[in-house]
């Protein structure tokens, strides 16, 4: 078993989380509208866009990041953003572990994530808590900015995040 370490990302992994994220998204292509996908799925400027609004964590494995998961708290609500695993290091349950440290980090007491309909990690989601919301419309125009297209493509699963779970912003 080789060592692994979840830790926040800084500036200096930005070319590692590019590789991993448009990596990881090619699983998108043929599952998610085509007029939605391309590649790079997400950019080198997007990508430093969402690094400087965000934190992101990821799983080191040997020394090399193989997943990284995104949280924004926004409002009242934390997002769940940005979640990708190298193809290699898939099925591994690095994405459970990293969902399991990012929940243990969330300041509100709900945590969402936004996703493809047709996404292969609502399945994900769903073995880890996270219910369908029905609201999703309204929840995807209050706290993402995104296109109609993505809006209507999408869809927001949830988990309450119990109040003593929660942690303290005061420090």
């Amino acid at each position: 078993m080789t060592a692994e370490m979840i830790r926040e990302c800084h500036r200096e992994d930005a070319e590692r989380m590019y590789r991993i994220i448009n990596e990881a998204a090619r699983a998108y292509e043929g599952r998610i509208p085509a007029d939605c996908y391309h590649q790079p799925y997400m950019p080198m400027p997007e990508l430093m866009v969402e690094m400087a609004r965000m934190t992101f964590y990821g799983c080191d494995e040997g020394g090399l990041l193989a997943g990284v998961m995104g949280s924004e708290p926004i409002k009242d609500v934390t997002l769940l953003r940005h979640a990708y695993i190298l193809t290699g290091s898939q099925r591994q349950g690095i994405g459970g572990r990293l969902l399991h440290h990012l929940i243990h980090r969330v300041h509100t007491p709900r945590l969402l994530v936004g996703t493809w309909a047709d996404a292969w990690a609502v399945d994900f989601y769903l073995k880890h808590g996270f219910l369908l919301l029905p609201d999703k419309d309204r929840l995807l125009r209050t706290y993402w900015d995104i296109s109609p297209r993505q809006i209507e493509t999408s869809i927001v699963l949830g988990i309450d995040i119990p109040p003593e779970a929660v942690v303290s912003q005061v420090g």
